[in-house]
């Protein structure tokens, strides 16, 4: 099915540019650290040029993309599953349209580098969809190349009528992901949400699914998924949720908070919006209480810092991007004051 505009998850454009639960709040700072490369332009700068064009071999297109952080990366904080207590890194990545590309190596080179280096950086939630074009086979193909199946948590979605085809459709795209049992499947848009939800339960039974949830991504689907999960038990909730989209802030986040429900925030950025509103905005001198440098960075603390979210999933094609991203989910979130500075800050 092809994908339509108005299914955007949080994404910076890259087009010019969920025995005893712990508290959902909780946070957890992973001790490991990940192995760090040297970059081709270190070894030069230490053994010389000459010395190593002598010594090395020559690199593959795909060998060169940068895959190695710069500098060795702080952990990503995490938030548990209220269902099981499985932490995730607070961010996420998703596919929408930065992943729907073609095969060749041009135009994928730049999605296997942002692929490697999320893992590299603990990432683990991967979020994708049938409707976002050929994005669940690329992010397939990739995560198999290099090896990443294990290392992510890999969810998509099902949106569709009827039984029979939404079997098919779950099928097809645990097919393309390459992930059989599937991390999380999620009834997209609330489209058929019974007949899905009763499929689901049933593959969770048998071990083909491990979570089970619903999305939506405007604001007026927020007081229906409200209803929703009062009345049928899921893991998770993904939603439409930024600085400049706040309406599940009234009712739906802390429902979701109260019942143990993991949410995703897709639209961080506000589909974009926020970004490009800012790009000529200099950054509030208070984000450096916040380690921030970036208005990404700042806008994606104000989403994760929230009590009752698991983990946002912005979207990127682009490695230094992924690099911002991340940054956010490391070091001191905002408290509520912070927060509220942010929001009059960004948007008036």
């Amino acid at each position: 099915m092809a994908a339509n505009h108005a299914l955007l998850p949080g994404t910076r454009r890259d087009f010019s540019a969920l025995a005893r639960r712990p508290p959902p709040n909780l946070f957890v700072i992973p001790s490991a650290m990940h192995p760090i490369a040297l970059k081709r332009r270190e070894v030069l700068r230490l053994f010389g040029a000459a010395a190593l064009t002598a010594s090395t071999r020559r690199l593959t297109s795909a060998e060169a993309s940068p895959v190695a952080p710069a500098t060795p990366p702080k952990p990503m904080l995490t938030r548990p599953i209220p269902a099981t207590g499985e932490q995730l890194p607070v961010i996420g990545l998703g596919t929408w349209q930065t992943f729907d590309v073609d095969a060749d190596e041009a135009s994928r080179a730049p999605l296997s580098a942002v692929l490697r280096e999320f893992a590299a950086l603990g990432g683990k939630l991967l979020d994708s969809s049938p409707m976002y074009g050929r994005s669940e086979e690329v992010a397939g193909d990739l995560m198999a190349a290099h090896g990443l199946r294990e290392k992510l948590f890999v969810a998509t979605k099902v949106w569709i009528n009827g039984r029979a085809a939404g079997i098919e459709q779950m099928n097809a795209s645990l097919q393309k992901l390459r992930a059989r049992p599937i991390d999380l499947m999620q009834v997209h848009n609330l489209v058929d949400t019974a007949t899905h939800l009763d499929t689901l339960r049933g593959w969770k039974r048998d071990g083909l699914v491990r979570y089970l949830g619903v999305t939506h991504y405007t604001a007026s689907g927020a007081e229906a998924v409200a209803k929703l999960i009062e009345r049928e038990a899921v893991d998770f909730i993904q939603i439409n949720y930024s600085v400049g989209e706040r309406d599940a802030e009234q009712r739906l986040l802390p429902l979701a908070r109260e019942r143990g429900v993991a949410v995703i925030a897709n639209r961080p950025f506000a589909g974009g919006e926020l970004l490009r509103s800012l790009r000529a905005k200099p950054l509030p001198t208070f984000a450096a209480e916040l380690g921030c440098t970036s208005w990404a960075q700042l806008l994606l603390k104000f989403v994760i810092a929230h009590p009752a979210m698991t983990v946002a999933i912005p979207a990127t094609s682009k490695v230094e991007h992924l690099r911002d991203n991340v940054a956010a989910g490391t070091g001191r979130l905002p408290d509520e004051t912070l927060r509220t500075r942010i929001a009059a800050a960004a948007v008036g």
